[in-house]
């Protein structure tokens, strides 16, 4: 994690203008793309600080199997690829608690369908259309990461601070600098078939030091890991990256001024970066951020999801487990459930109600939100439901289509509160999304994208403990082992 600073001290034990010559030579070694070349008002709102003013960092990780060189081609097999637009086959999105102390890692199975928005290649100047049910590694074809960044966004309403890209070759060279990455597996595995399918991939059973072409094809590996799909591969490469992690923490060669110049060298070669991470010293700053966080705070997961009932093979978010894990992340919720945060409960107002039939309520239709289309009468029909319970002052505000994922209850002076509880109460609604808000002129409910259909609203799960189907693995958990399919064992 220190290869940057070390590397510099180093080199200018020679002279100051060496050292800064090397040191820019490095910072032109890095490549550099746009951050989201999506629409720029789709963008999810900024991660917001905690109480001691820290924020927390996203930071997507991207595998290209672009066939853009005679290595990659080499590498990546598949000749009739050579020179077509890249696809993101890795993809993880890094989260670093506002403090510091945890991290949480969601990868996305490459055959995963979702929307992918307008993106505009900030090269050519071409611009790709929005695409629904498209394969989330197709967006980086669409004019780059940036695509990519974009299509996370809208997928799980994360803003993304930084992506950090990496192709075959420099998954190979990476490897060999760090001077190898223990894996395990529970049998002898020969990733191959009759047909040609298969990474190569051949281990013995139990622990083996990979490292160049063989670190890529453990990474690349479905045929031969458990049922030989995308989301076993997924879990191989959350082994891999746990074990590197600790490889690069413990490995006591890396205070070798010559292996880590080689390491700077081979690092700096091997990324694509955003602007924001486009020098040394940039990158440097992020790996003393990531330093913080001990091993075992370190969580990776795999989205929830489920097979698409529409495309054989492919699988789409499972909806409520996928939410689930977007809103912890995005809530800044350790994934290893060491820090779970209070429940929010919001006291009863001291201002007290007025009758029922006294309250005058406007009721807007917000089931626009998450992206879907509004349910047409939506607020004549739970303005209707209020009416029923007693709030004849209830009426629908028909011109007023305000999106909102989760329904809210407005109200824009203490004098309200009461009233504006009280409402909540009769609708099941919980007090914390009753909010004070002076951009209503009186009680105003909000019905969002949570309630559709029905007279019963049904408040949110508050539980925030990660869904098991997201497969949790710990980063200090030395004793994983990917379980070979007994098709592949040799």
């Amino acid at each position: 994690m220190r290869w940057s600073a070390t590397v510099l001290a180093v080199l200018i034990l020679g002279t100051s203008g060496a050292g800064y010559l090397y040191y820019q030579h490095l910072n032109g070694n890095i490549k550099k793309d746009d951050l989201n070349i999506g629409d720029s008002k789709d963008r999810a709102a900024a991660s917001k600080a905690n109480a001691a003013g820290q924020t927390p960092l996203n930071i997507l990780l991207l595998g290209s199997d672009a066939r853009d060189s005679a290595e990659n081609q080499k590498l990546g097999g598949a000749r009739d690829t050579f020179n077509t637009p890249a696809r993101a086959d890795v993809q993880m999105l890094l989260h670093v608690s506002a403090d510091r102390t945890n991290m949480s890692v969601v990868s996305i199975p490459r055959d995963t369908l979702v929307s992918i928005p307008q993106c505009t290649d900030p090269d050519s100047g071409k611009v790709y259309a929005a695409s629904t049910s498209a394969m989330v590694n197709d967006s980086l074809g669409r004019g780059g990461p940036g695509c990519t960044v974009a299509t996370w966004e809208k997928l799980t309403d994360i803003h993304i601070d930084h992506f950090m890209m990496v192709d075959f070759s420099g998954v190979v060279d990476m490897a060999d600098a760090i001077g190898g990455v223990p894996v395990c597996v529970d049998a002898n595995i020969y990733s191959h078939t009759s047909t040609g399918h298969g990474s190569g991939l051949k281990l013995k059973k139990g622990t083996t030091s990979v490292k160049g072409k063989q670190a890529l094809q453990w990474l690349r590996t479905r045929y031969g890991f458990e049922d030989d799909t995308d989301i076993a591969r997924t879990k191989a490469q959350h082994m891999y990256m746990n074990s590197m992690v600790r490889q690069l923490r413990e490995n006591a060669t890396l205070s070798n001024p010559g292996k880590l110049r080689d390491l700077a060298e081979t690092a700096t070669k091997a990324l694509t970066v955003d602007d924001g991470l486009g020098t040394v010293a940039k990158l440097y700053d992020l790996s003393k951020e990531l330093k913080k966080v001990p091993t075992e705070r370190i969580t990776m997961t795999t989205m929830p999801w489920q097979y698409s009932s529409t495309s054989s093979g492919r699988v789409v978010p499972k909806p409520a487990d996928a939410d689930k894990l977007f809103r912890l992340v995005r809530e800044d919720i350790a994934l290893d459930g060491k820090d779970k945060k209070k429940k929010k409960t919001t006291a009863a107002s001291t201002d007290p109600a007025a009758a029922d039939d006294e309250i005058a309520v406007q009721v807007e239709n917000g089931t626009s939100g998450d992206g879907q289309v509004a349910v047409p009468g939506r607020a004549r029909a739970v303005s209707t439901l209020l009416a029923g319970k007693g709030f004849t002052k209830a009426a629908a505000d028909t011109t007023a289509l305000t999106g909102l994922d989760e329904t809210v209850i407005r109200y824009p002076s203490a004098d309200l509160e009461g009233d504006a509880q009280r409402v909540a109460k009769a609708l099941g609604i919980p007090f914390s999304q009753v909010k004070k808000e002076t951009d209503v002129s009186g009680v105003t409910l909000v019905v969002g994208a949570d309630w559709r259909s029905g007279d019963t609203y049904q408040a949110a799960d508050d539980d925030d403990t990660t869904p098991s189907s997201a497969s949790a693995l710990n980063g200090a958990d030395t004793k994983a082992c990917m379980h070979v399919d007994p098709n592949y064992i040799w």
